[in-house]
């Protein structure tokens, strides 16, 4: 653990750490979200969406997203861990929305699974990628109109039987009008699910 310790603080000294939401780089040892970020990101009450998507949290996660910023993957995962609380002993899987595969080549990496990474290890439970994917292509959804969007992800997934693990966790970076994860749970059920709960890191209110 001492090594580990000294390790991460000479990295934070060559590399050191940034916050997602302004980009600067964070004091020695300070981890997350900078001090003057972090007040600003907001809790929702309802819904499965945990926080505001408006911010610093969605300047993160369009960096992650849009920029290949990984390395802002620590904050965030320190976002999702605490949300595993509601869904202990509940859920047999997590399963991250998938990209369609033209547009996980063009990106390389799913930023959902990223995140859902976490919630996985927290839960104790496998990350199930293989459990759902995207049979369709479809405009990126915020590029719609609200009525356009549940026609636009329509069929736009097939999930994957697993009998011994039939209650899963669906799990997204960010929730609009919930188009995306209403088709994607549409697909579970399909495939055999006796539960899917979900879960969004941020939401539009």
């Amino acid at each position: 653990m001492a090594i580990r310790a000294a390790l991460a603080g000479l990295m934070d000294l060559v590399a050191p750490r940034r916050c997602p939401g302004c980009d600067h780089a964070l004091d020695w040892g300070e981890l997350g979200f900078c001090g003057a970020c972090g007040p600003l990101i907001e809790r929702l009450r309802h819904g499965p969406a945990a926080y505001d998507y408006g911010g610093p949290l969605g300047e993160g996660l369009r960096r992650l997203k849009y920029e290949g910023r990984t390395d802002l993957l620590e904050a965030l995962h320190a976002l999702v861990v605490p949300l595993a609380g509601a869904h202990a002993g509940k859920v047999d899987a997590v399963v991250p929305v998938p990209l369609h595969p033209d547009r996980l080549r063009r990106r390389g990496f799913n930023q959902a699974a990223l995140l859902a990474d976490a919630m996985a290890r927290e839960l104790g439970v496998p990350l199930a990628e293989e459990r759902l994917i995207r049979v369709r292509a479809s405009v990126p959804q915020a590029s719609l109109k609200e009525s356009e969007r549940a026609a636009n992800v329509h069929r736009a997934f097939e999930g994957r039987r697993d009998a011994e693990r039939p209650r899963v966790l669906l799990f997204d970076d960010v929730r609009t009008t919930g188009a995306t994860l209403r088709s994607a749970s549409g697909a579970l059920y399909r495939a055999g699910c006796s539960t899917v709960r979900v879960q969004a890191l941020a939401g539009v209110p």
